[in-house]
């Protein structure tokens, strides 16, 4: 959710960090594995609101309907991926 109100990394880790950071600690988690996943789950959730992709879609002549399913399942394997790893660096 914060992603879509607050979508630069900077700026997302500056709100989530504070909480996150002192959450992993209180878990056993390393600040380290913390920050990554935060910046992690943010790259991961552009795929929701593809800003990324929209020169290239100017140049093709699509708009975004055309991209929004072929993200979606980006999203869902991708995420599988990422937490599968993020379960095993815990």
């Amino acid at each position: 959710m914060v992603n879509v109100f607050v979508p630069s990394g900077g700026g997302q880790f500056a709100v989530q960090g504070p909480v996150m950071i002192p959450a992993g600690i209180e878990l056993g988690v390393s600040p380290a594995i913390t920050a990554m996943a935060i910046a992690w789950g943010d790259a991961w959730t552009n795929m929701i609101q593809p800003f990324w992709a929209l020169p290239l879609l100017g140049i093709a002549g699509l708009d975004a309907r055309a991209i929004m399913g072929y993200c979606l399942i980006v999203l869902a394997v991708s995420g599988a991926i990422i937490m599968s790893v993020f379960w095993l660096l815990v």
